[in-house]
């Protein structure tokens, strides 16, 4: 039986005595009960005691989409403000800050009243509110923009999608202002070594939230887009039910495989190319595969190590992704793009050289199946060759749910544009592991793609 709030027990109401009830609110009343926070939330979107009463610094929302985490941190914030001088946010990027924790539609904007509600100076990166406390406005992006920042209390927003764990650590040095600094962090789980070590601090404390605890508030149509893409398979345990997973065994990667040799800006070396990876998708309807769009580098070592550089993933029509991935090429300094062309053809190639006819492009084609491009590019990966650049979590999510045994899974369009990158940076090795590959098919080609990954071995 999932837990109720005070608006959900008003709905079970009849007509008549909700009719009651709201006739003994005046005008003023009404509106304030769009705001009343005791009214709307369920339980256990309140602070646990022992954040409440100061026992704990940290307090962890670890929920799935919909739970309504986003609200909890807004109406952490807005409690805050009335007794402290200082409230920062810190949300994964620029975009996500402003997008969902200040403009969207659960955003502090939306659900402060009029009088209560901040002024937002963009220009500053901060809200000032009406009795004069300040946020300023972080992204976990600019690691070094927190560097002796100073902090009475603070949310951070998505802490599994931060690409730096840096940000985290400066926070966390920077959270000593006032009798009681605390920090209330809201995610979606994902088994990064930041989540795992929070979980596990005994300064914290975690509230578990599910999508379906928040059924009554999410529209149909979400409702249905998200089950229908997650209920049944190990990511909706962790998109849906909240889960914190541990490695898929059956996984070409492994998060703590990727973890082990990620590497900070600092560490990043000289690169002799860097080339964009581009899995196109022909059509932009709601249904349709994302375009993925990854740059990976390569160093003078040898052999050579790569380096992931950014995930410029986009789900958008063909014009939008065509500039997105020069927008890439110049964010990166890229040498070439290369395109899968199976589903577009001649397109790709059109599409890309509207924006910018210059562009360095080759085309490649899906001539091997998944798992037989992929493997190659894992074993380099378990070789300590192939280092991300900070966090890249659906990137990341991608390649460590992608199982070579399900027949029927998503397009991992992000995991196929990392994988042309690195085969194209990496084409000598690649084909010397393929052709071993391709005499062990030779030998047994009644074999399938599982049961080639078993005779390999």
């Amino acid at each position: 039986m999932p837990e109720l709030s005070k608006a959900d027990r008003f709905r079970q109401l009849s007509t008549k005595d909700r009719i009651e009830v709201l006739s003994k609110l005046d005008d003023e009343g009404a509106a304030a009960l769009m705001f009343d926070w005791d009214f709307w939330a369920r339980p256990s979107q309140f602070a646990p005691a022992a954040f409440a009463n100061y026992e704990k610094t940290y307090w962890l929302v670890k929920a799935g989409r919909g739970y309504g985490k986003t609200r909890v941190g807004v109406e952490q914030v807005r409690m805050w403000v009335q007794d402290n001088p200082i409230v920062n946010l810190v949300g994964p990027t620029s975009d996500d800050a402003r997008d969902i924790m200040i403009e969207g539609e659960s955003g502090i904007l939306a659900k402060c009243p009029i009088g209560e509600r901040p002024l937002y100076q963009s220009s500053k990166r901060r809200l000032v509110w009406p009795n004069g406390a300040l946020s300023l406005i972080f992204t976990a992006d600019e690691p070094e923009r927190l560097r002796g920042k100073q902090h009475y209390k603070l949310w951070a927003d998505e802490l599994a999608a931060w690409r730096y764990a840096e940000s985290w650590e400066q926070i966390q040095f920077g959270l000593r202002l006032g009798k009681h600094p605390q920090a209330i962090i809201t995610t979606t789980p994902k088994p990064t070594k930041l989540v795992k070590e929070l979980v596990n601090d005994p300064n914290c404390i975690v509230t578990h939230g599910k999508t379906y605890d928040n059924k009554q508030n999410l529209a149909p149509a979400f409702l249905k887009k998200i089950i229908t893409k997650y209920e049944g398979t190990r990511l909706g345990r962790q998109e849906i039910e909240a889960e914190l997973l541990e490695d898929n065994p059956n996984a070409l990667w492994t998060h703590s495989l990727i973890e082990k040799y990620r590497i900070r800006q600092a560490q990043m070396v000289p690169l002799q190319r860097i080339v964009v990876g581009v899995d196109p998708a022909v059509t932009a309807k709601e249904d349709s595969n994302d375009t993925g769009i990854v740059a990976v580098g390569m160093d003078f070592n040898d052999p050579p190590h790569f380096y992931v550089l950014a995930d410029n993933t986009i789900h958008e029509t063909p014009d939008a992704w065509a500039k997105k991935v020069v927008w890439t090429v110049a964010q990166v300094n890229a040498d070439r793009v290369v395109g899968e062309v199976n589903n577009g053809g001649d397109l790709v190639e059109a599409n890309i050289r509207h924006q910018d006819p210059n562009i360095p492009y080759k085309s490649v084609r899906a001539s091997r199946g998944k798992i037989v491009r992929a493997e190659p590019i894992s074993a380099l990966y378990e070789q300590g060759r192939v280092h991300h650049l900070g966090m890249f979590a659906e990137l990341e999510d991608q390649m460590c749910d992608f199982d070579p045994i399900l027949e029927l899974q998503d397009s991992p369009d992000r995991m196929d544009a990392l994988v042309w990158a690195i085969t194209e940076l990496a084409e000598m090795e690649v084909e010397t592991i393929i052709s071993h590959d391709a005499d062990i098919i030779s030998i047994a080609p009644e074999l399938d793609e599982f049961d080639f990954q078993i005779a390999r071995l």
